[in-house]
């Protein structure tokens, strides 16, 4: 039998229950009820899908005053924010649900028949779109709301007529199994099976494994660390049938600040900026890990003294945080050793306070060269929690190699790009090449759900970089385009619309 799971109170360590892990054959079975629930709801209207996600939200809401605290238990995130979260969720939920009933699951390219020989003349053709089929999604530990079992990965999955199986995250796991509660009463009031969203949970990587090799399972979505992500994403690669497995991995999210940002506005943007790395103990995969200053020579300007400047008022703004318990003791390891290999790889302190015992951490701020982080991989790897890594370019070139140091990010963000030249052109050129979201005001951390928004970038920020996992192009990984070639005329009547 394996070992127990523990909730734990993420600022006491207080045991507050244990469950046991979902075995092997509860996982097929959940796995089996998606599929056999796949069917009828590939085939429903997009009135039927709105229903459904609004009567989630509408649950979400109602259990507020009970779910709210729990989560705080768990994770110590604070009802302020907790509660900004589950309007987060309750939102996601009714958007997808208008884009269902507005038809966008449905949308079809209709190209009637050409008459002649090809290339030119072609047959009637109607280009459609159908769901993959049931999708793993793994819940995050540090939204347990937003990215947890009602999440953006289940609202755009269901949306798009897919059943959903959460492997919930054992950061939080009874607030899980009060949200699947209310799944289950809100499918039983309209009528649906059970297995249109199943929940399983476990510790290690052996149920995660086993959902993503079933061969009921048409997808897979995740957010999390990139090796957990990337370990997922081999096994959908493996299986004798691979199939999708869309990632949201680790992100070091760049912001670049041009010398006369920094000397027009230097000491509001270091306040604003260590708000950003402290913002939820530093635990949002776009927290800006990584702030490049390029001290390069300007005429009537100290580039260098400019920001020499912004790093002392940065590192004294960071002293004034104070940062709550992060999710986990886990996550709490990883930060600090993430912290003790920039020390190993050379970085320079600048704001580093030992937390006292039993405290949460403090913040952390160092400083490298860029040409040491250029060469050193320790550097660039994400500490998750709240620090941030100095890096000083030289020159635009130099910090342009920096970002082709980093790969990928969910976000890039550029101070003082207001006025055009080679320089901004460059360094904007150079930030769309490894970022799915470039910024050029504010800071990287909060992602609007919207029909705009990018939340994915190239390896190692996602394994899809050519998809979001937020806002309403969510909805398209769980489509597969197909061709209707000369169909009947009752089949072209539908428009799009599912059998």
């Amino acid at each position: 039998m394996s070992a127990m799971l523990t909730s734990f109170d993420a600022r006491t360590a207080e045991v507050l229950g244990e469950l046991a892990p979902t075995p092997p054959a509860a996982v097929d079975a959940a796995a089996e009820a998606a599929a056999a629930a796949f069917a009828a709801w590939q085939a429903s209207s997009g009135a039927q899908r709105a229903a459904l996600l609004r009567g989630l939200a509408d649950g979400l809401e109602a259990a507020r005053e009970t779910l709210v605290p729990l989560a705080d238990r768990e994770t110590a995130l604070g009802p302020v924010r907790l509660n900004g979260e589950l309007d987060r969720t309750a939102f996601q939920l009714r958007r997808f649900a208008s884009l269902a009933e507005s038809g966008v699951p449905f949308a079809f390219t209709d190209d009637p028949a050409v008459a002649g020989a090809p290339p030119v003349g072609h047959p009637a053709m109607q280009r459609v779109q159908v769901p993959l089929g049931p999708v793993a999604m793994f819940s995050a530990s540090n939204f347990p709301f937003a990215f947890s079992v009602l999440g953006g990965d289940t609202a755009s999955a269901l949306a798009a007529g897919c059943p959903v199986v959460v492997k919930a995250h054992s950061g939080h796991l009874l607030l899980s199994q009060a949200v699947f509660g209310i799944v289950q009463q809100v499918l039983a009031a309209q009528g649906l099976p059970a297995g249109l969203i199943g929940l399983v949970q476990g510790g290690g990587r052996d149920v995660g494994v086993r959902l993503v090799r079933h061969p009921a399972i048409a997808a897979g979505a995740f957010t999390g660390s990139t090796q957990g992500g990337a370990a997922l994403a081999a096994e959908a690669a493996a299986r004798p049938r691979p199939i999708p497995f869309y990632g949201e991995l680790g992100s070091v999210n760049p912001v670049i600040a041009l010398p006369a940002e920094l000397a027009a506005n230097g000491a509001t943007l270091a306040t604003t900026l260590a708000g950003s790395i402290t913002l939820g103990c530093g635990q949002f995969c776009t927290n800006p890990g990584v702030i490049v200053l390029i001290d390069q020579l300007q005429p009537g300007l100290d580039a260098k003294a400019v920001n020499d400047a912004f790093v002392a008022q940065l590192a004294e703004a960071l002293k004034t945080q104070n940062p709550h318990a992060m999710l986990t003791q886990a996550m709490r390891a990883g930060f600090e050793g993430g912290v003790a290999h920039w020390a190993e790889a050379g970085a320079s302190f600048l704001v580093r306070e030992q937390a006292a015992a039993g405290q949460p951490p403090r913040p952390v701020l160092a400083q490298v060269s860029a040409l040491d982080f250029n060469a050193r991989a320790a550097l660039r790897e994400e500490v998750f929690g709240p620090s941030s890594l100095i890096v000083r370019a030289a020159s635009v070139a130099q910090a342009l190699q920096v970002l082709q140091a980093v790969g990928g990010s969910l976000t890039v963000t550029v101070w003082g790009a207001q006025a055009e030249g080679d320089d901004v052109r460059a360094l904007v050129r150079g930030a769309m090449a490894i970022a799915g979201r470039v910024l050029f005001a504010g800071v990287p951390t909060g992602v609007a759900v919207s029909a705009g928004q990018q939340h994915g970038g190239p390896w190692p920020s996602s394994s899809r970089p050519e998809t979001t996992s937020v806002g309403d192009a969510a909805l398209g990984r769980f489509l597969r385009p197909v061709c209707l070639q000369d169909a009947p005329a009752w089949l072209t009547a539908r428009q799009g619309q599912p059998l």
